[in-house]
């Protein structure tokens, strides 16, 4: 297969997936971007080409902890309101055909545009397998389905692609596509783990809880626990996290109840980890956790109490030109048994402190645009409201779109507005402000068996 690989490749004159000479290529096609991005992007009545790959390039093992991801791939409907534009044409692909009744729900929403004139500019393209690999592998094995994508796209528009996640398979992708992605260089993701954010929030001024990066095994977590513990001997709980979890996944909560204080801190910590940590994916073993941890590596720090405790997350985007902007910010609603799950959010974060949020999501993104990171991403904090007012924790960088990037999506495109960080509104055209709740774990098991 590997040799079949290489003299396809070859025939086509196509760099070899992971090469330098990809890697070269892409960066080629990514560093032509800002020109037709400056032309086309501010008229919304040029000819342009919006490819979508919602994909959800992520560890797939932890992934599979996550009920309903599947329908992951739908979140990224909400740019169907790309539509709205009248000479924008959107490709759309996902691995198994969406109800046309969702598609009509979404085309719908479009406020001036009827929904024959926005059919004629979508093309909905399926890889017809619901097998767990990622969508984006799915279309790398069809060729043919690559050529429909490259065929979809009318003569004279300026293309680009619009994914979920950016990772060596989208990089592949955009190659044999020759369009580029806006979004972060997957050379570039490491720099949003939670080891590197905490160095990033720590280079911008911020706070982040007590803690230690970069640790490599169930050792060293034994270590940092026990460096944090003798630091702050009242600590209750602490949080270990992979460098790569997401939705709270790859998270586990170890709590310090029991612990003997007559007795050696860091043998008692060891001897007990097993039993005294709550695995926030619940059906992942302890052995499978830390097997885990040693592969993406992590972090451990202190789990932030306070009897007011919120969850705000502050959205930005890095644009081709490098510009950096504020989109939004939320109040998350978090969850589960370990209190680490998302549930849902509210817009924009509470008057309180959404403009202060706000600028500390600037400064990471100045930051992050200095290492050449471009596209969407969200930076989420722990806030505790003290005497003093409310302190805020930086807690991680999501440097992909996320479940609080897509309403926002939504919405602006329904109103024509946009947020303003410096007053902590949202605006529509007319000046009239707005606010939503959001969620994607509305579920109930009265829907099952309901079709869409």
């Amino acid at each position: 297969e590997t040799t079949r690989a290489q003299s396809s490749a070859a025939e086509k004159k196509e760099p070899m997936p992971g090469s330098m000479e990809e890697v070269l290529l892409f960066r080629k096609i990514q560093h032509s971007f800002p020109r037709p991005f400056r032309k086309v992007f501010p008229d919304k009545l040029a000819a342009k080409s919006v490819v979508i790959i919602p994909s959800i390039t992520l560890d797939q093992e932890i992934l599979a902890k996550i009920s309903g991801h599947v329908h992951y791939e739908e979140r990224l409907l909400c740019l169907l309101m790309l539509l709205r534009m009248p000479r924008t044409h959107v490709v759309y692909v996902t691995s198994t055909p969406v109800d046309p009744v969702i598609v009509d729900y979404y085309l719908h929403l479009l406020p001036g545009i009827t929904r024959h004139h926005a059919l004629q500019r979508l093309t909905l393209l399926s890889c017809y397998d619901a097998s767990p690999k990622s969508l984006t592998e799915k279309i790398l094995d069809r060729p043919r389905l690559i050529d429909r994508i490259k065929k979809s796209i009318p003569s004279g528009n300026v293309a680009h692609l619009a994914c979920f996640t950016v990772t060596k398979y989208e990089r592949t992708l955009a190659v044999k596509l020759e369009m580029p992605i806006y979004g972060c260089d997957p050379e570039l993701c490491d720099i949003g783990n939670k080891s590197n954010g905490r160095k990033i929030f720590k280079q911008c001024g911020l706070n982040v809880p007590p803690g230690f990066e970069d640790l490599k095994n169930e050792d060293e977590i034994v270590s940092a626990l026990t460096e944090l513990k003798l630091n702050n001997p009242s600590l209750k709980k602490a949080v270990i996290k992979m460098n790569d979890g997401f939705s709270g996944e790859g998270n586990a909560v170890f709590s310090y109840e029991g612990i003997d204080q007559g007795s050696e801190w860091k043998q008692w910590i060891a001897d007990n980890l097993e039993n005294k940590l709550k695995i926030v994916a619940g059906d992942l073993s302890y052995k499978d956790f830390m097997y885990k941890f040693q592969h993406m590596q992590g972090i451990v720090e202190v789990f932030v109490e306070g009897e007011i405790k919120t969850y705000p997350s502050v959205q930005c985007r890095i644009n081709p030109l490098g510009d950096c902007k504020v989109i939004s910010t939320h109040d998350q609603e978090v969850g589960g048994e370990s209190g680490q799950v998302f549930l849902g959010a509210y817009f924009p974060a509470k008057e309180e402190y959404a403009i202060e949020i706000g600028e500390h999501g600037l400064k990471v993104a100045e930051a992050l645009e200095k290492t050449g990171v471009m596209g969407r991403f969200a930076v989420d904090f722990i806030s505790v409201k003290e005497e003093s007012g409310w302190k805020h924790y930086a807690i991680e960088i999501n440097l992909r779109k996320g479940a609080t990037t897509l309403p926002y999506i939504l919405l602006q495109f329904l109103t024509d507005g946009d947020y303003d960080y410096e007053n902590g509104l949202y605006l529509t055209a007319n000046r009239q402000t707005r606010y939503y709740f959001c969620s994607d774990n509305l579920k109930s098991e009265k829907y099952i068996g309901i079709t869409p």
